[in-house]
């Protein structure tokens, strides 16, 4: 399976992009899911690269209902493998103290896809 990345991201009027590059062609898009607090956003396209078989385009609109106060991480991952292939985030309300409350709020949301993972991984080991 081509290794993935995310290049060139950038956020604009509530929409966050990315060029999304397999290492080698492919002949079907990567599956691709955002997660915001362990839960999938809706919306979320890729656009096949006209030129290059393994770009493609990817669109991420940020519902209004998730921007608030404090810091709103945003994982970009390979749906299928769960990869995290880039990671954003929204800062809102009053100044933040400190950069920590970011990463605090990535870590928690990376240990709530580590939890789910082992968690399948128990069940194939049991069921296997």
């Amino acid at each position: 399976m081509p290794k993935l990345s995310v290049s060139n991201a950038r956020l604009r009027e509530g929409v966050w992009k990315g060029l999304l590059v397999a290492s080698q062609e492919r002949t079907t898009p990567p599956r691709v899911e955002v997660i915001h607090l362990a839960t999938p956003l809706d919306g979320v396209e890729l656009e096949a690269d006209r030129e290059m078989a393994n770009v493609w385009t990817l669109t991420v609109p940020i519902p209004s209902a998730l921007i608030s106060d404090g810091v709103q991480t945003f994982l970009v991952r390979e749906a299928t493998q769960g990869e995290t292939l880039a990671r954003f985030s929204i800062a809102a309300g009053e100044p933040l103290r400190e950069d920590v409350l970011a990463e605090l709020d990535l870590l928690r949301a990376e240990l709530d896809l580590l939890k789910r993972a082992f968690r399948r991984h128990c069940v194939e080991v049991a069921e296997g």
